[in-house]
């Protein structure tokens, strides 16, 4: 008898994009809240310190009309990690 896929080999591309935006989501909202509300210190610094990749304006000509996209931009801290840890940890308790 075959026994049924474990782990993550069984949930399709969709779920996976799905938990890691939510992840994301929760994690930029611990961020923010922590920047509101923590008082100054090291560890509002280190929790709060992120680093944001960017990707400037894309110019798109398709002949009739012409616009731009961008700048696009990630805010990466330590708690959009921790975000997105919890989000997996309760995706795979769940399913």
């Amino acid at each position: 008898m075959k026994q049924p896929a474990k782990g993550s080999a069984r949930h399709r591309p969709g779920y996976h994009a799905a938990v890691l935006a939510s992840g994301f989501v929760v994690g930029g909202l611990m961020n923010a809240a922590c920047r509101r509300w923590l008082p100054s210190g090291a560890v509002k610094e280190f929790l709060t310190t992120a680093v944001t990749p960017s990707i400037g304006q894309i110019p798109i000509d398709l002949v009739i009309f012409k616009f731009a996209i961008g700048p696009l931009a990630a805010d990466v801290s330590i708690l959009s990690l921790v975000g997105v840890l919890v989000a997996y940890l309760i995706a795979r308790s769940l399913f």
